[in-house]
């Protein structure tokens, strides 16, 4: 029997949807098919969050109407006969549903395009990777070639499920933590590489399952080791023509890339809230493990939150951003950047002067959030990031984060137990 899985990202980025068969799938695409509204309102362990109240659990979990996207329909090779396709829900009177996270990534692009430009991106991912005794694959040298030989079988599987998903993996390297890959994907226009990061997730998770292998996505994993990182590259173009692109090598950075990284900087601290939202997102940004702390940018500086990249070749001149971690939604940190970018180049405008040499000792940066309650208020201070993203849409997201400050004041851990038990 053949199964399509019609899968939409929730907020936390993860695909939720059902299997259809063949048949079912293709009365969907004609004429949608029904899930609950709940799924809007999970939290990372599937406890319904119940501070919401037109949708969710408080309303009764109505329908949502889900249409597939045709063109997102991939093959899944490590289990036969199944395909994957991912859906745009509406409302159940037919309306536009304002807080799936894809059309939010969709709305902040045709914000983009107002301005004439169209946006290029692509995410880099550092993944965990156990094997069945729960020991990490590789012991932690960073960009060694003899360790990458330890993930032969993974990548050898990994790379037709990927192929077969429309994803191209151009590079791999082992990383400076235990078990930590990264994987750098190929970029691609508009919301297209966001639904490739969303798939390499799906793939590698389960590709690694079938191995006997376990593979996570948590920014931080072991207390001083190296956390997990998912970087975003971003350009934006104009008549097939990259405008982030000096003239000539080594000329000056052209006008629309320092206003986008203008508009960034400016809306970087309430965008953490999508780069890094989770608690355990701040727990990897620490100084010295390449996970920036200021609101910087610089010239091929990785240890600034902003990183031109002025290659020689036009088409690969972009802006890194270095903040988010791979616990980030990848629909919600690419909305977050081009919203950010798009006020810059509205704006015309001009961010500091780059930094040269160590970001991290540099103390007249302004700091960006250190937790999820710091970037929470940061993110309701930001009205232009809000009003960018829709605010509906922000209250959601926002509301959700306090589900989690919430369930983690409410969590006592074994750190506290240890800690405290007997001096108290």
């Amino acid at each position: 029997m053949e199964y399509v899985l019609l899968a939409m990202p929730d907020m936390n980025g993860y695909l939720r949807g059902k299997a259809l068969s063949r048949q079912a799938f293709e009365a969907a695409a004609e004429e949608g098919t029904v899930m609950t509204d709940l799924l809007l309102g999970l939290d990372p362990v599937d406890a319904p969050i119940d501070t919401y109240e037109e949708f969710g659990i408080r309303s009764g979990a109505g329908d949502l109407v889900v249409r597939p996207e045709l063109e997102t329909q991939r093959e899944l090779t490590w289990r036969p006969g199944w395909h994957v396709c991912l859906a745009t829900p509406a409302w159940s009177d037919g309306s536009a549903c304002e807080l799936s996270s894809r059309e939010t990534l969709v709305r902040a692009l045709a914000g983009l395009a107002d301005l004439g430009y169209t946006a290029r991106a692509a995410i880099e991912y550092e993944v965990r990777i156990w094997d069945a005794s729960d020991r990490p694959v590789s012991s932690g040298i960073s960009y060694s070639v003899v360790e990458a030989g330890r993930y032969h079988e993974l990548v050898s599987a990994l790379a037709p499920a990927l192929e077969a998903l429309g994803v191209e993996l151009s590079a791999i390297h082992t990383e400076a933590g235990p078990g930590l890959l990264e994987l750098n994907l190929a970029p691609q226009d508009g919301v297209r590489a966001a639904d490739d990061a969303a798939y390499v997730k799906l793939a590698l998770k389960g590709v690694a399952e079938t191995l006997g292998l376990r593979a996570s996505f948590l920014a931080k994993t072991v207390p001083g080791e190296e956390g997990s990182s998912g970087h975003v590259h971003i350009s934006c173009w104009q008549d097939s023509a990259n405008s982030f692109a000096a003239q000539h090598a080594g000329g000056d950075l052209p006008a629309a890339c320092t206003a986008a990284v203008a508009g960034i900087l400016d809306h970087l601290a309430g965008a953490s809230l999508l780069l890094n939202p989770t608690v355990n997102s701040y727990k990897r940004l620490v100084p010295g493990w390449f996970a920036p702390v200021n609101a910087s940018w610089g010239v091929e500086n990785r240890s600034a939150a902003l990183r031109v990249i002025a290659a020689a070749k036009p088409e690969r001149c972009r802006i890194e951003c270095r903040r988010p971690g791979a616990d980030a939604n990848p629909y919600l940190a690419l909305a977050g950047l081009v919203v950010s970018a798009t006020d810059g180049l509205r704006r015309s405008a001009e961010p500091p002067a780059p930094v040269v040499g160590d970001a991290y000792a540099r103390d007249d940066l302004p700091p960006l959030p250190g937790s999820l309650e710091s970037a929470l208020a940061a993110f309701r201070a930001d009205e232009v990031l809000r009003g960018g993203l829709g605010e509906r849409f922000s209250d959601y997201f926002a509301t959700s984060r306090e589900w989690e400050l919430r369930a983690w004041r409410e969590a006592v851990s074994d750190w506290e137990r240890e800690r405290y038990e007997r001096a108290v």
